[in-house]
């Protein structure tokens, strides 16, 4: 008989480790773009500051560590004016693309 795993015993997922590289954050921001949901690219971009290092971020940004981990909570809703500083403090941007290729 096997051993059932309940979910929540299973440790939770840290993308930070991964996010290494300017293409694996592009590809990283992509995909969470494409699901359309606010607090999930505040915790995606989040996750992408942990892995640059949270003060480097927030300083190139303008703005306080603490105000960047509030507004970059997975249950934020952050400015757009907060988004884009950020993304331009970890050297990406956003892109728009038509939706019918």
């Amino acid at each position: 008989m096997t051993k059932r795993i309940k979910v929540d015993d299973l440790p939770s997922f840290d993308a930070a480790p991964y996010l290494d590289s300017e293409v694996a954050i592009a590809a990283y921001l992509t995909d969470i773009l494409e699901a359309n949901d606010a607090a999930l690219l505040a915790a995606a971009l989040g996750d992408i500051a942990r892995a640059r290092g949270m003060t480097e971020i927030a300083k190139l940004a303008g703005i306080t560590r603490e105000a960047l981990y509030k507004a970059l909570r997975p249950d934020s809703a952050p400015r757009f004016d907060t988004v884009s500083r950020v993304c331009a403090a970890l050297g990406v941007r956003l892109v728009a693309q038509p939706i019918h290729a």
